[in-house]
């Protein structure tokens, strides 16, 4: 009966202790209210394109101010109509685009990618297998540093740079490290500054060309060296070439997976620029190279791809036509073209005005103008990015919403027809001649 006591006892006690953890483990009512913050991981994360200035743009819609939107590279609403092959098509597939793709994409749509880029010269070979379609390249950018990125891994950005790629690789975990374009030097990369920052942390570089926001077109030599930093240092190559057909004044694009046939390149382009239908989010990366020392990383980007499902069926059906088709952006770009006399007239005005100065866009959608100084003593760029806003109703972008060091650029867009560009700077430079911070 004794021993059947102990027994009886060790067992109550064993339960009440396992109640009395039970409850310690379940969280009290809470007597305040949670707070749902961001996420730490946002701290580092920022899109200024679409930041504050452009909410204070939206305030102030609603209010019945008409603003001038130089902030966002948006063709159609400054009147470029997609060609008309590329809506037919993709209307008459619609009743085929219900249900969803495979997660890399359409067959069709990707082997048009490919033979794209079968009539570059020394672009390297490779198969359907290896491009992955998406939203528009800003999903492909996020997927990419996703699936590449641990902790603490450093990713080499141009400075400028579309912002995007900075807040994507801090998104990820990782630490984006800006190497300078030279403004003295065309905006090209600084090849000093970009080995003085390669470290053993170091696992990919990124390379915007033709460039958003400078508009530079990097020439041959360039590029070889940027190519040879990444084979020094065995480096992911990220080349971002999203305007290779916005080209001006006899500029030739040069695609950097030319140039590093033996280094992996991730080459990322797409139809909201070229083929005027930003709303489609309709992009393709292309991955080339040994992919045999990459197949983790590959098999990443294969399970982020299946997360999303698929890309957007329809907008899929857009890419195989305008691959295609006829390119009509070359009459846009070419000599009375719509696009290089809009360059022409931001680039000749924007100098026009006392203590700015434009380098010249060779390329792509946008201008970089700087404020000297010595003229303008610009504390805060965004402060003046808003003032902007609120007297003349011209949204634009400050320099350092593109990672510029320096309170000293803005980002001007050349969509808008030649004579609204014309009024817009006028009203510029009205502006800054009384302006003080």
């Amino acid at each position: 009966m004794t021993t059947d006591k102990r027994k009886t006892s060790k067992t109550t006690d064993t339960a009440t202790k396992a109640v009395g953890a039970d409850q310690a483990a379940r969280p009290t009512r809470r007597t305040t209210r949670r707070i749902f913050d961001q996420s730490e991981k946002m701290k580092d994360v920022l899109y200024e394109i679409r930041g504050p200035v452009a909410a204070e743009a939206e305030r102030m819609e609603l209010d019945g101010h008409n603003i001038l939107k130089l902030n966002t590279g948006n063709p159609a609403v400054f009147g470029f109509d997609a060609p008309d092959v590329i809506m037919r098509d993709m209307i008459a597939n619609l009743p085929t685009s219900q249900g969803y793709s495979t997660s890399k994409g359409i067959i069709p749509a990707r082997r048009a990618v490919v033979t794209r880029y079968e009539v570059v010269p020394g672009f390297p070979r490779f198969d359907v297998e290896d491009v992955f379609l998406g939203n528009g390249v800003s999903e492909l950018i996020t997927m990419t540093t996703q699936a590449l990125l641990n902790d603490g891994d450093e990713v080499l950005i141009p400075a400028p740079d579309y912002p995007l790629w900075t807040a994507a690789t801090s998104l990820a975990g990782g630490k984006p490290v800006h190497y300078l374009c030279d403004e003295e030097d065309d905006w090209n990369p600084s090849i000093e500054d970009i080995r003085s920052k390669v470290t053993d942390k170091t696992k990919a570089i990124v390379v915007i060309n033709p460039n958003n926001p400078t508009g530079a077109v990097y020439p041959r030599k360039v590029l070889e060296q940027i190519v040879e930093i990444a084979r020094e240092h065995d480096l992911l190559i990220l080349a971002d070439e999203i305007y290779d057909r916005i080209l001006y004044d006899d500029a030739e694009h040069i695609s950097l997976a030319t140039l590093a046939p033996d280094l992996l390149c991730i080459t990322y382009n797409g139809l909201s620029k070229a083929y005027r239908v930003a709303g489609y989010r309709a992009g393709w990366m292309v991955i080339t190279g040994p992919k045999q020392y990459a197949r983790g990383f590959i098999e990443g980007l294969e399970l982020l791809a299946g997360t999303r499902l698929c890309p957007n069926v329809p907008a899929q059906h857009a890419i195989q036509v305008a691959l295609g088709g006829r390119q009509s952006i070359y009459d846009l770009t070419g000599e009375h073209g719509r696009l290089l006399e809009q360059r022409n007239v931001t680039w000749e005005k924007l100098n026009e005005i006392p203590g700015v100065s434009c380098v010249k866009p060779m390329g792509a959608l946008y201008a970089f103008p700087k404020l000297d100084p010595n003229v303008y003593e610009i504390h805060d760029d965004t402060q003046l990015m808003l003032d902007l806003l609120r007297a003349e109703k011209i949204l634009m972008v400050q320099g350092t919403g593109f990672n510029w060091p320096k309170p000293d650029h803005f980002r001007v867009v050349t969509l808008p027809w030649a004579s609204q560009l014309e009024n817009a700077i006028e009203r510029l430079g009205n502006f800054l001649s009384t302006y003080k911070q």
